[in-house]
């Protein structure tokens, strides 16, 4: 049963934010995930491009990412509430970039409290306007309302939220992918949502730093899970195997880079030259791997 919600998750995963249907699927019960499609930002799919969701408890709900624009977070919400009455009690961040964030106002009629990793506040300060700016640039319109809120309730470490008869750990990271990464883990059904630490099909972004990436995924295998929702890509009851590709991609690109620095190639040569072997198997690639490839080296260039 789980392999077929898997198969309908990758049919649906194009599926546009602006069309009158949103999908969304019971991964594991309880678990509701919507699949943003694998695509960047555009006015046709109004940010909808990264997996949000929520968990229910006998009690409380605890949303998982509000997606790209009020537009996409006011898909989930709606159907949150064709699922269920129950109160929003928290809505995790998982880190800063704007197709996690930007659908938060959707819920401010909830008491919910607003979950991020202790460094999240600051990215916000930083970062929001401009992340809001080139929102209204790409969808025009349609990214009005579309607005981030700041953390009330912040981790440094990790924090217990109890939704009734139902405990979800949130665990924060050193920079990695970010640096205010978190991750979610539903004990009851042993799911585990990685946020932008796990990217499935789509080609990784790299915005932190690839040796905390790379130790950052060593942590994550010792999670016992059963079932993953990355950040982006199908849900996957493969554990830890759903990390290979990308483990297998950032190393590449980390090896290449340290290669290209100690033979004294230039940045754009590196860009042009490593982690090419790996082109024909991620989705966007020509458009995230020399931005990858360009952090690496500056972060590498000073080892």
């Amino acid at each position: 049963m789980y392999q077929l919600l898997l198969l309908l998750a990758a049919v649906f995963s194009t599926y546009i934010a602006g069309a009158v249907e949103f999908n969304i699927f019971e991964t594991a019960p309880g678990v509701y995930v919507h699949f943003g499609a694998q695509e960047e930002i555009s006015a046709q799919n109004l940010g909808d491009i990264a997996n949000i969701g929520f968990i229910v408890g006998e009690d409380s709900v605890a949303v998982i990412d509000t997606g790209g624009s009020l537009a996409v977070g006011t898909n989930l919400y709606k159907k949150l509430r064709e699922i269920t009455n129950l109160p929003v009690k928290y809505i995790v961040h998982t880190h800063i970039h704007p197709d996690h964030i930007f659908g938060v106002k959707a819920f401010d009629q909830e008491d919910a409290r607003i979950v991020g990793h202790e460094r999240l506040a600051n990215a916000v300060v930083q970062r929001g306007d401009y992340y809001a700016q080139r929102l209204l640039d790409i969808i025009g319109d349609a990214a009005q309302g579309s607005e981030t809120i700041l953390p009330d309730l912040t981790v440094n470490d990790s924090l217990e939220m109890d939704l009734g008869n139902r405990i979800v750990t949130v665990s924060a990271f050193p920079t990695a992918h970010t640096d205010n990464d978190l991750i979610v883990f539903d004990q009851k059904t042993e799911t585990l949502w990685t946020g932008d630490l796990l990217f499935i099909e789509r080609t990784p972004s790299l915005d932190g730093s690839i040796i905390g990436w790379l130790n950052a995924m060593e942590e994550l295998e010792k999670f016992s899970a059963k079932y993953v929702i990355p950040g982006h890509g199908p849900a996957s009851d493969e554990w830890p195997g759903a990390l290979e590709a990308q483990q297998h991609y950032l190393q590449i690109v980390a090896d290449g880079t340290r290669e290209a620095i100690q033979s004294r190639k230039s940045i754009q040569h590196a860009t042009e030259t490593v982690g090419v072997s790996e082109q024909h198997k991620w989705l966007l690639f020509e458009t995230y791997n020399p931005h990858n490839v360009t952090k690496s080296f500056s972060e590498l260039e000073w080892e």
